[in-house]
């Protein structure tokens, strides 16, 4: 296949020719304008900006399954604390999360059942003890020899029935 897929994107398509309709333009910088970056799960029942009060340009944002603390978020991390105004970061994944209900092995063998893939060359970073794995990524972050000693760093875990943070205390 070549070119775009239109088709297959008709509705983003459509909804970004409704959301350009009205736009107003942004003066953001592209720094957090509110010191802040966040790391959060990719599923799309976290709206983080709502979760925690803010607005568009306030929040750095990394996501990615499980809300984990790889080496891609520390080298983002690295980036914006020392060029995008990040000086607190808030580890945040959620309750009823696939990556924390369900083994590498489990996860494995179901893409294996189901598509034929084996991704065991992959590793997916699941969990057992949600709250053990949120205390050692925030250690983690704090820990980095590259970020700055002063940088603030917390954890929470979002419920996503209640709406609730709930703190960890690290």
């Amino acid at each position: 296949m070549t070119g775009f897929p239109l088709d297959e994107f008709s509705d983003v398509l459509d909804g970004n020719r409704e959301y350009a309709a009205h736009y107003a333009g942004m003066s953001l910088t592209g720094r957090a304008l509110k010191g802040l970056a966040m790391v959060t799960c990719m599923d799309s029942r976290i709206a983080p900006l709502s979760v925690i009060g803010m607005a568009p340009g306030d929040v750095k944002i990394l996501r990615n399954a499980g809300a984990r603390v790889t080496d891609d978020v520390l080298r983002t991390l690295v980036l914006a604390t020392y060029l995008l105004g990040v000086n607190r970061v808030l580890v945040m994944p959620h309750t009823d999360c696939k990556m924390a209900s369900a083994s590498e092995a489990d996860i494995h063998d179901k893409i294996m059942a189901d598509f034929g893939v084996d991704t065991r060359s992959e590793e997916f970073r699941t969990v057992d003890d949600q709250l053990a794995a949120v205390k050692y990524d925030v250690i983690r972050i704090r820990s980095y020899p590259l970020l700055p000693k002063d940088l603030v760093v917390g954890g929470a875990i979002y419920d996503v029935k209640t709406g609730n943070l709930n703190i960890i205390d690290i």
